[in-house]
């Protein structure tokens, strides 16, 4: 493992030969790593909920802050992990940008335990927690040298996929890790909630410590640096001068954007519409990570552009649905037409960044994906914090959402007009053109 000399994945002979079986074991050791990734990144979206449960006294803009603050610093992180791969090489990348991650996770372990611990305190863990939002720009970049480009919709679908799952998994595992003392005898003593139950918040956080240092160990004797990822980052920084980077980025932000936004943001909108429910936050985010790869692989069979008209379409719906259900205070249809979005999301997610390697060639298109993927990941900040300002102000999320819908409407138009009509300028629809 560490260095292959020579990598040709579009030369059918060497990818069933030899390319094949490396670029599956370097798949197969990203997913894990880039879904502890977003572990860490919204390990807030759920320990927030619970601050205030157990003697902090944060207001609701300040929690609605705490979950968003990762999302901006992952967010701008990632402009910088997009050029890492190309300058350190990803298997390197990979180690360094895994291990990192057991300061956050020890720091909110430690932090959450006392409730006089100050506010900026745990500011500075929530954007300690942005490094593993970068990672994902990283990854991205990384898989896609790995394989050719008639298979790059599902890797990356399978990569982000079950990475993004990371967000369902914290927000499933969390409750039922702080109820039970399992580290109580090195983690710290319990914490008691109004109805004098006892938890361990501490368990949120110190439960990843050791699936870091595991998967960093496997990282470094199991992955591979290539040479046809080495690029320096001025070379890679041309693609800011490309009109199609900015399209493609909108495109990203509308779909991701709004998966992991809509994650950060779910728990706290559940306690703030339906508290009764709020322990259904995760299956938003799991059905959008699990629907991702289906959207990459529909992209490779039917064509990104075509797969991501319907999916922006079915978002819009998605959200108008929200709207109705809100004001008839109807829970079922709320979370029906949610789960919707979070599907349509997931999907759309796939298919933008099918679109990507076949609209750019391959040594554009790696800083690409992890220059619409930095773009994007602010969804996951000013979502939480748009929904948070509409709450507070108006008592719902309806004023937010209408401001998400103009934005579904403006992408269903860029999409079509640069990808998807008959004479547009990268026909992504054209597969048999694109594969040839």
């Amino acid at each position: 493992m560490g260095r292959i000399k020579e990598w040709n994945p579009e030369n059918e002979e060497f990818w069933e030969k030899e390319g094949k079986r490396h670029a599956k074991r370097n798949l197969w050791i990203s997913v894990p790593t880039l879904m502890l990734a977003f572990i860490v990144w919204q390990i807030w979206s759920v320990v927030a909920v619970r601050l205030n449960d157990i003697g902090f006294a944060f207001t609701n803009e300040q929690l609605f802050t705490l979950a968003a603050v990762p999302g901006l610093v992952g967010a701008t992180l990632r402009f910088v992990y997009t050029f890492a791969v190309g300058k350190f090489g990803g298997r390197n990348w990979v180690v360094f940008s895994t291990g990192i991650l057991i300061i956050p996770t020890l720091g909110i372990g430690f932090a959450v335990q006392n409730p006089d611990t100050p506010y900026w305190v745990m500011l500075t863990l929530a954007a300690l927690c942005g490094l593993g939002g970068g990672n994902f720009s990283s990854a991205s970049a990384n898989m896609s040298f790995f394989f050719p480009k008639k298979e790059k919709g599902t890797a990356l679908g399978i990569n982000g996929g079950l990475g993004n799952m990371g967000v369902s998994v914290v927000q499933f595992v969390t409750p039922l890790i702080i109820a039970v003392g399992t580290f109580a005898a090195i983690g710290g003593e319990g914490q008691l909630l109004p109805n004098g139950q006892e938890i361990w918040l501490q368990n949120a956080a110190f439960i990843w410590v050791i699936p870091i240092i595991a998967l960093t160990i496997i990282a470094y004797f199991g992955m591979d640096n290539l040479p046809t990822a080495q690029q320096s980052v001025k070379d890679q920084f041309v693609i800011v001068k490309r009109k199609h980077t900015w399209i493609m980025t909108i495109l990203y932000v509308a779909t991701f954007g709004s998966f992991i936004g809509y994650g950060a943001a779910f728990p706290l909108l559940l306690r703030s519409q339906f508290p009764d429910y709020v322990a259904l936050a995760f299956l938003g985010a799991f059905l959008a990570a699990v629907f991702r790869p289906v959207g990459g692989w529909l992209s490779d069979k039917w064509g990104g552009a075509k797969v991501t008209t319907y999916v922006l379409i079915a978002m819009t719906v998605g959200a108008l649905s929200v709207i109705y259900f809100i004001g008839q205070q109807h829970f079922v249809g709320f979370l029906v037409s949610f789960l919707l979005l979070f599907i349509a999301a997931g999907m759309g997610s796939g298919s933008t960044f099918q679109m990507i390697p076949i609209i750019f060639p391959v040594k554009e298109a790696a800083p690409v994906l992890g220059f619409t993927a930095a773009f994007a990941a602010y969804g996951s900040f000013f979502i939480p914090q748009l929904f948070g300002w509409s709450v507070s102000t108006t008592g719902t999320p309806v004023s937010a959402l209408y401001f998400f819908i103009a934005f579904y409407a403006i992408s269903i138009v860029l999409n079509w007009y640069y990808y998807q009509r008959k004479n547009a300028e990268v026909r992504c629809d054209d597969i048999s053109k694109n594969a040839a």
